[in-house]
């Protein structure tokens, strides 16, 4: 059994796995003074800390205590947008005319292999920073733009990380035409051996739940991506829809068409595509950070939105090529302060809505019994300094499945 007491605040969530739109987004379910107890991976009680249930005779317990500390307890952060891997391993390379000889069977393995555990090493940083920072779930792209062979092999590597890593990972195959000199052939055969060939293998063989199409100008159309969509969902696999990011359009439109989980950016949605997300199951993922990232460009219009009854989730974009940022709570803080949202808002956003966006408010982003026991201390006196005391980390305890993966509290 764990048991967390003596929390300033512990930020339930509560209300079950459902978008919260509108002003339920306010709504975050507060206990002054609180406790969670954790059981077998999961949350069996929340409450006020004078509530706490007795001990058995014989059931030992390890406690944190928050008293004489300040401590808010929220979900742990979900991060519903990252592109974690710069590059994926190349399958062969010429051979150094200084080595031994070596069959290129056992040349090419051999680097493969040490690209692979190289690409791994420096995953397996971000995912520790990941956790550190207070966020115990993501979603996590294939890489785009080389081809299709380097997308496959992004996500093997995504797949060996999901096998050692605390940190839990939803992998999604990211779509997009191949940049100039690759050898991929045209974009007509690169969509279709997207739809004949990579995405049955991908459901085939489990290496990603979710299929994201970029639909822009510089990347696929509307009718190129809408043809992947379809198979993508035809063969099993979940959608999102890279929208609206760097001009008007309306992928926004053809997220709602396809049923995906999310549309993300959104940077230049019009009042069409709002509307439409506002009828639909669609959530809309915002990312802050990397409109801050690249040059100070305008951010998704999260106010409208909002107003118009679509849920919003937010995300770090996080990508070692553009966007330098896992942290959720930074994200917050610009959703706040660039965006015009609330604390309260962009703490539902990094939560609950991020786990709807997943397909797995089922279980986590909130803090209830019977749900996963994801949960995150922050070194706060109150849940909205998270949003106006930012470029820190607040986080002193990160803990996944029942398990304290990260403890700062000696520091304090």
């Amino acid at each position: 059994m764990l048991l967390l007491r003596n929390l300033s605040q512990v930020v339930t969530m509560k209300g079950g796995g459902v978008p919260r739109t509108g002003g339920a987004m306010s709504d975050l379910g507060v206990i002054e003074n609180g406790a969670i107890l954790v059981h077998g991976g999961r949350i069996v009680w929340v409450g006020p800390t004078r509530d706490v249930p007795a001990r058995e005779p014989g059931v030992h317990w390890q406690t944190v205590d928050g008293l004489g500390l300040d401590l808010v307890a929220l979900p742990g952060f979900i991060d519903p947008h990252t592109h974690p891997l710069l590059s994926a391993p190349k399958p062969e390379s010429r051979q150094d005319p200084s080595g031994p000889a070596e069959s290129d069977g056992d040349r090419g393995n051999a680097l493969h292999t040490a690209a692979q555990n190289q690409n791994l090493a420096k995953a397996e940083r971000c995912v520790r920073l990941f956790l550190a920072h207070g966020t115990t779930t993501i979603e996590a792209k294939s890489v785009a733009g080389a081809g299709l062979d380097e997308g496959i092999r992004s996500l093997q590597v995504l797949a060996a990380l999901r096998e050692r890593s605390r940190l839990e990972i939803h992998p999604t195959f990211l779509c997009a035409p191949a940049a100039p000199g690759a050898e991929t052939g045209t974009r007509l055969e690169q969509v279709q051996q997207t739809i004949r060939t990579a995405l049955p293998r991908l459901a085939r063989e489990g290496l990603a739940r979710f299929c994201d199409c970029l639909v822009d100008s510089a990347h696929y159309d509307i009718e190129e991506a809408r043809a992947i969509l379809q198979a993508a969902a035809a063969a099993g696999l979940g959608i999102r829809v890279h929208a609206e990011e760097s001009g008007p359009g309306t992928g926004a439109r053809l997220a709602v068409e396809t049923g995906a989980a999310s549309a993300d950016h959104l940077q230049w949605i019009d009042d069409a595509g709002i509307e439409a997300l506002s009828r639909s199951g669609t959530v809309a993922t915002l990312l802050p950070a990397t409109a801050s990232h690249l040059g100070g460009l305008e951010p998704a219009p999260a106010r409208r939105l909002i107003d118009a009854g679509v849920p919003v989730a937010l995300a770090t974009g996080f990508y070692p090529g553009s966007c330098h940022t896992l942290n959720m709570q930074l994200v917050v803080a610009l959703a706040v302060t660039r965006m015009g949202m609330t604390p309260e808002e962009a703490i539902t956003a990094a939560t609950v809505n991020a786990a709807c966006s997943l397909g797995i408010a089922d279980r986590v982003g909130t803090l209830e019994a019977d749900r996963q026991a994801d949960i995150v201390l922050m070194n706060v006196g109150h849940y909205r300094e998270i949003a106006t005391f930012f470029g820190v980390n607040h986080c002193v305890v990160t803990v996944k499945n029942g398990n304290v993966v990260i403890d700062r509290l000696e520091h304090l």
